[in-house]
């Protein structure tokens, strides 16, 4: 996300409220240069809520205008998606939507500085700052928190992708609670995994039986793919210990199957301090 390209176009008239709402999603999805804006016209017409027939007349117009120029492609499942650049130039020489100054001649201090202090509604004063004053204006984020906020989305744009397509409900609402579940804490792997095993789990589920995205994130549904998730690994793990120590029986027994024992098998024996590297020479192999 930019501010400043965000800025550039709200700063500019487009010609309708179609053409301004589509700039400015795209705009919000552009680098500080306007470029690597990577979006399907499928996303735009979603979260914009405009006609598709809409959003595609309108980035042909863009196109055609020199507004947007296309730089790549970016594979997807469905294909592909094109990369778009905003060229802030064609932007920049497009009409301002600052209205023109308009002289009313000299008043006694013009301007007031502070809000009024004289009495107000049941005896409450109003704010100690003006709606401009500069301790009222939010700072934009820093580009260290706009590259984590984008990694989020990221992370969450996967994650709702490996949710069955025909499930998924309320998208923005969706990413919502997934973001705020990798807030909490949660690995994206492991709640990538989650989905995909109750993908799996409800595959061929009748209509009555399914659950829609945003219900299956809002009651925290991965919990029980986490739980298989987490005994799948401690199964692994003691699956793990017991090959190593059958390993290492054999090097202590100097059995003659150690020579099936590869090198990198034998470091990690050491470094799990279950033999020692004499043991290792004492059986015929080398490490």
């Amino acid at each position: 996300m930019s501010w400043r390209i965000a800025n550039e176009c709200a700063e500019r008239r487009f010609g309708s409220a179609a053409r301004k709402q589509i700039i400015m999603f795209l705009a919000d999805k552009a680098s500080d240069d306007g470029s690597g804006i990577w979006c399907s016209k499928g996303t735009i017409q979603r979260h914009t809520e405009l006609s598709e027939s809409t959003v595609k007349r309108t980035i042909i117009d863009f196109l055609r205008e020199g507004i947007l120029i296309e730089t790549g492609r970016r594979h997807c499942k469905n294909g592909y998606t094109v990369i778009y650049r905003i060229v802030l130039e064609r932007v920049a020489a497009l009409e301002p939507t600052a209205e023109p100054d308009i002289e009313t001649g000299v008043t006694v201090n013009p301007v007031q500085p502070e809000p009024g202090t004289g009495s107000t509604v049941n005896g409450v004063r109003g704010s100690l700052w003006t709606p401009n004053h500069p301790k009222t204006i939010h700072k934009p984020p820093t580009r260290k928190r706009e590259a984590a906020e984008e990694v989020e989305d990221f992370e969450a744009e996967k994650i709702l992708a490996a949710y069955p397509e025909d499930r998924i409900r309320d998208r923005r609402t969706t990413l919502r609670l997934i973001a705020a579940a990798l807030k909490a804490g949660l690995k994206p792997d492991d709640l990538k995994q989650a989905v995909e095993a109750y993908a799996k789990e409800s595959e061929g589920y009748t209509r009555s039986k399914v659950c829609f995205s945003d219900n299956w994130f809002k009651m925290r549904r991965w919990d029980k793919g986490l739980a298989q998730i987490q005994a799948d690994r401690e199964k692994a793990r003691e699956a793990e210990a017991k090959g190593r120590a059958s390993l290492a029986e054999w090097i202590h027994e100097r059995h003659p199957l150690c020579r099936h024992i590869t090198n990198r098998q034998i470091e990690d024996l050491i470094a799990s301090k279950l033999v020692t590297l004499e043991q290792v020479r004492a059986a015929g192999m080398q490490a």
